[in-house]
């Protein structure tokens, strides 16, 4: 009896070594994901942090930077400065004309693309998508030669079947529709993921319609679009930031113009900054973009609940 409990008296105790082991496993991942972790700090949590306390001084690159507290917000908010609704409004308006347009043609061309019936599926598939790995600049310089009311591509079709031109991005009341629509051009990625979701959908839900007298109407309202409310969700989230943040095309079209009908914010921040010198009142408007972004995020996450579909419910 004593020699079996100096054996088992002897003996380490499991749970030391699991401990030991899982600390090994968290140093391990740690150093692993350090590269990520001081990438995250120093380019993106820092310099936000400095932008942050910029937006409460004057600085702007010339002058000795002073503390002024809310004046960069204020006068932002209180209209001296007549270009912040501007690109404001011009911006929302882009974002509640481009987005849902955006959505509508990806999941389409997603359903249309899911058809078994349909050959070379997976060539329509490359075609679609191939526009969305062309750079935004040389996609920006494409569409600015279609665009083009005197040899663009566009106009020229349109002469030749005998119907009305237009100015496109060179008038101010139909720059932002054309730039909609070249936004079109580049929803293959959105496309993809609609696809993907589509794949996902059990075959069976499908022949349960069937057998119960269902139409093509009847499988799209009440299998597709239900099931497929996760994947509408995250790509109406992933268009409303990539929308708030459209750039290159006012840089490179049409430098915010005609008459700033397409000064959208980011150039317009950009131009603050970079033009004219005003880094503190771009850090504002930095932040200001950030906190618009940010609330209207929550807003689409808090609404979710009503319209978002899984497998085990609402």
């Amino acid at each position: 009896m004593r020699n079996i409990l100096a054996i088992s008296g002897n003996k380490k105790h499991p749970s030391g070594s699991l401990a030991r082991n899982r600390k090994q496993e968290v140093l391990i991942g740690v150093l692993f994901a350090s590269p990520a972790i001081l990438g995250f700090f120093i380019f993106i949590f820092i310099p936000m942090i400095a932008s942050l306390i910029i937006s409460f001084t004057d600085y702007a690159l010339v002058n000795k930077m002073q503390f002024i507290g809310l004046d960069n917000y204020a006068g932002l908010f209180n209209g001296s400065d007549p270009f912040f609704y501007k690109s404001l409004g011009v911006t929302t308006y882009y974002v509640l004309l481009s987005t849902p347009l955006c959505l509508l043609f990806a999941f389409s061309m997603a359903v249309l693309l899911n058809n078994d019936s349909i050959r070379g599926k997976a060539v329509f598939r490359t075609i679609f998508y191939l526009p969305t790995l062309i750079p935004v600049v040389a996609s920006s310089m494409i569409w600015l030669w279609l665009f083009n009311p005197d040899m663009g591509l566009i106009n020229t079709i349109l002469r030749a079947l005998h119907l009305p031109t237009g100015m496109w991005i060179y008038d101010e009341n139909t720059v932002i529709p054309s730039i909609v629509i070249m936004s079109l051009w580049t929803t293959g990625g959105t496309m993809i993921i609609f696809l993907a979701g589509l794949q996902g959908i059990p075959r069976q839900l499908y022949e349960s319609v069937e057998l119960d007298g269902g139409n093509a109407a009847h499988k799209m309202f009440y299998v597709t679009i239900p099931l497929m409310t996760p994947t509408i969700f995250f790509n109406l989230v992933m268009g409303l930031i990539y929308g708030f943040q459209v750039f290159a095309q006012a840089y490179i079209m049409t430098e915010g113009g005609p008459n700033n009908a397409s000064l959208f914010y980011v150039f317009y921040l950009y131009r603050t900054a970079f033009k004219f010198s005003k880094m503190a009142k771009a850090s504002a408007l930095g932040w200001i973009l950030f906190i618009v972004i940010a609330l209207l995020t929550l807003v689409v996450f808090k609404t979710s609940k009503d319209w978002v579909h899984t497998e085990g419910g609402k």
